[in-house]
């Protein structure tokens, strides 16, 4: 790993491509301390799909560095009934973006993929190297793909162009402005407004699939966007970097935090005529604790602020479902 690069931010035009987005505000909040200027644009304003507009925006704007966590997302259903739309949308932001800061000399980029890149069967904790080792999961492949080709084009400017383009491969995260929606949410969302949700009905129970065994990482998306800033200015290597908790939790364990930061008593009752999907999911956070980096906010308080974060915005969370 190349270490000892030393990008400074001080003074320098920063894009944050995607800043809307969960993981991008997350950047934007951790950028404030950099002594830089945060460069935004909506897609009112700016198309990342169109590249003429995408070019444009670069010659006239100039940034630094770029932090690419633009991206279209969605869960299993959206990713099986709009395959082409998953596949077309993110290879353009990625590929726009990236040819737009060689075009324009951008001195630095992080492209943010997603743990779905690894193989379905990856051996656990996965490692960097378990990449394109076996088939992916079907429901996202497509997704999936896209991503794999936003790291492999970083890793071709870098070899071809000389630029300084990395990649940061993030787990499961959670954290304000997440999706609740309880139909295409997540699961840690998802538990948090089932579990508000029944503690304003006085509700017995909550239910979660499967068995509750399943083991799961979560990290929280402040914790990513501090990792991301430090390795934009510390870290320059052709390999893609997992930034992860290097722990997991099963999810009846998940639950049981949940249900203490909502302060629900009723019980966990597993429906056990529910698949329970992937054993385990645990992306190896090594390579990057080797670096000297470690995330700071625990599982458990880190569910009590989003908790707290929800119930400031559980209107706004409700309209968003309504609308969705």
């Amino acid at each position: 790993m190349a270490l000892g690069t030393s990008f400074d931010l001080a003074g320098k035009r920063v894009f944050v491509a995607g800043h809307r987005g969960m993981v991008g505000s997350a950047i934007v909040r951790r950028l404030t301390v950099e002594n830089c200027t945060v460069l935004t644009a909506s897609r009112a304003e700016l198309d990342l799909k169109d590249q003429a507009m995408v070019r444009a925006w670069f010659e006239a704007e100039k940034p630094d560095a770029v932090f690419l966590a633009a991206a279209k997302v969605g869960g299993i259903l959206a990713n099986d009934n709009f395959p082409a739309d998953f596949l077309y949308d993110n290879l353009m932001i990625e590929a726009n973006v990236i040819e737009a800061a060689y075009r324009s000399r951008v001195e630095k980029l992080m492209f943010l993929g997603s743990s779905c890149i690894y193989p379905k069967f990856a051996a656990q904790p996965i490692t960097e190297d378990s990449l394109l080792t076996g088939p992916l999961e079907p429901t996202n492949e497509w997704y999936a793909v896209a991503k794999i080709a936003g790291i492999k084009l970083a890793q071709a400017y870098r070899r071809q162009h000389g630029c300084d383009f990395i990649s940061a491969m993030p787990t499961n995260l959670y954290g304000p402005g997440d999706n609740f929606d309880l139909e295409a949410s997540h699961v840690l969302p998802a538990l948090i407004r089932k579990a508000h949700e029944a503690k304003l009905a006085r509700a017995p129970s909550i239910q979660i699939w499967g068995t509750g065994t399943p083991r799961r990482e979560f990290l929280h998306v402040d914790d990513l966007a501090d990792a991301c800033v430090f390795l934009l200015k510390t870290y320059s290597g052709d390999e893609h970097v997992n930034v992860g908790s290097g722990s997991d939790v099963t999810i009846q364990e998940l639950t049981e935090m949940v249900k203490a930061a909502v302060g629900f008593e009723g019980e966990i009752v597993r429906d056990a005529s529910k698949p329970d999907g992937t054993p385990r999911k645990l992306m190896s956070a090594e390579k990057l604790c080797a670096m000297g980096w470690q995330p700071r906010i625990t599982l458990d308080n880190g569910i009590a602020t989003v908790y707290r974060w929800f119930l400031d915005n559980v209107e706004k969370v409700r309209k968003e479902s309504v609308a969705a």
